[in-house]
């Protein structure tokens, strides 16, 4: 008679929950494992790592640099390659990343790398800045270039 009684309480109370708005934090279930016994109370954790979008968002940014990374670094005070190294690059003018060669197109675009002009910029370099000699690294998938920017961002960061 118990066993009845609690499944007509526990079906009030969910009729009584519809349309409401979920509570923020964890969630109760109930769990009734054997008819005869007393039910246990889970608590499903709540996200606890609000950065885990970022952190998703960081990893495939870094996974989408690898491709970068054959022409150039992002790491602090290391040398330039066939690229510019791009520690840094988010806030700084196009082409005066000291010790690498420039192209004359790069060195008089007068851009300041945000996210916006990178956006362009790795959508399509050569329509970005014409006669630029950066012929690779298109990035087509918007997804991948928000992942790369966002890479960028957190070494600019450190």
């Amino acid at each position: 008679m118990t066993t009845v009684r609690n499944l007509a309480c526990l079906s009030v109370f969910l009729l009584a929950a519809c349309g409401a708005d979920p509570a923020p934090g964890p969630v109760e279930q109930i769990i009734v494992r054997d008819p005869g016994a007393a039910p246990a109370v889970a608590v499903a954790a709540a996200e606890t790592n609000a950065d885990a979008p970022a952190s998703a968002l960081l990893a495939d940014g870094k996974a989408a640099f690898a491709s970068c990374s054959a022409c150039h670094s992002l790491e602090q005070g290391a040398p330039n390659g066939a690229g510019p190294n791009l520690f840094g690059i988010i806030g700084s003018a196009a082409g005066k990343v000291a010790g690498f060669s420039y192209s004359d197109a790069m060195k008089t675009s007068g851009v300041t790398w945000t996210a916006a002009e990178l956006e362009s910029f790795i959508a399509d370099p050569a329509a970005k800045i014409p006669g630029t000699t950066m012929v690779a690294g298109a990035i087509a998938d918007p997804a991948k270039r928000q992942a790369v920017i966002a890479y960028l961002e957190s070494a600019t960061a450190n």
